[in-house]
């Protein structure tokens, strides 16, 4: 299965919004409990476009099918060059091998955005697919934080993992 990776636009903002809707509302990938508006989407898309950071979609037969981000890791001016990575598949797309492609463009994007560490924070989720992809991509173990998040009535752990770009 091959998907068009491309910069998203304001119009894939629904699309996104909804996927993500999904993670929030299903699954303890992410440690928000409530969707996000797409007002906050739109400011996100106009965040890093001004500070020139990538916010990829991936799509097959026009759909919007995931999403692949890089925001800035921490506030203070010494991370300038340190980006987190989201991404973010349709439910109904993962397990395709879609993953990989987005992961790796968005790395390269960073790269090119002048990003010199990419850090990933994956949620334990029982599975070890988002582990396996960011490890694949390059990215290796730093750290291991255990019952920082609290959702869906459970304590979860999160792994840090660390790529150089």
């Amino acid at each position: 299965m091959t998907a068009h990776i491309r910069p998203a636009t304001p119009q894939d903002l629904p699309a996104i919004a909804d996927i993500y809707a999904h993670y929030v509302t299903h699954t303890v990938t992410t440690f928000d409990d409530t969707p996000l508006p797409l007002t906050t989407w739109r400011q996100r898309l106009d965040d890093l476009s001004a500070l020139q950071l990538p916010f990829l979609t991936a799509h097959h037969a026009n759909e919007v099918i995931g999403y692949a981000l890089a925001t800035p890791w921490r506030p203070k001016p010494a991370y300038c060059h340190t980006v987190e990575d989201s991404i973010y598949l349709a439910p109904e797309w993962t397990g395709k091998g879609l993953g990989r492609p987005l992961l790796e463009a968005l790395i390269t994007a960073a790269g090119e955005a002048n990003a010199k560490q990419m850090i990933a924070v994956i949620a334990d989720t029982g599975t070890p697919t988002s582990t396996a992809l960011h490890l694949a991509c390059g990215f290796t173990h730093a750290g291991l934080l255990t019952n920082v998040g609290h959702k869906h009535n459970r304590w979860i752990d999160t792994l840090l993992l660390q790529r150089s770009l």
